[in-house]
């Protein structure tokens, strides 16, 4: 299992009136994890994109709401891999409030695209392998 997290601060812009996290945020603080993830693991998608021609958009998307984040809050994002990527890559995300209480959680699954063909693609042998160094040891 691969688990990574990033911290950040609920900003104004994010709230409602009632200054609670409005829920379209949660799909961009998943982000926030998941580009973390890459990141940390050293290649960084837009890496995948300039070196080796790949795109990875988002397939689907799965949030589940548990308790409102608020204006003040500090948040931590995780990204959780629990299989090395093959033709897509399926990753269980969740966000945390700063005394630990789950505010939202849910799965995001990516493929990978050819840039030039636009047509599906395997998992880059590059990104699997390292993938593969955090599940399998």
């Amino acid at each position: 299992m691969a688990v990574f997290k990033s911290t950040f601060p609920v900003r104004y812009y994010e709230t409602d009136q009632m200054a609670v996290v409005h829920h379209s945020n949660y799909i961009r603080y998943f982000e926030i994890a998941r580009d973390e993830m890459m990141v940390r693991l050293g290649f960084p998608i837009e890496r995948c994109e300039k070196e080796l021609g790949i795109q990875v958009p988002i397939v689907s998307v799965e949030c589940h709401f548990k308790h409102p984040a608020r204006m003040g809050d500090i948040l931590t994002a995780t990204a959780e891999v629990n299989s090395v990527p093959l033709a897509k890559m399926v990753i269980k995300q969740a966000v945390y409030n700063q005394d630990g209480v789950l505010c939202a959680e849910g799965t995001v699954t990516l493929g990978f695209i050819s840039s030039t063909s636009f047509r599906p693609v395997r998992c880059p042998e590059p990104v699997a392998a390292l993938f593969e160094q955090y599940i399998n040891h």
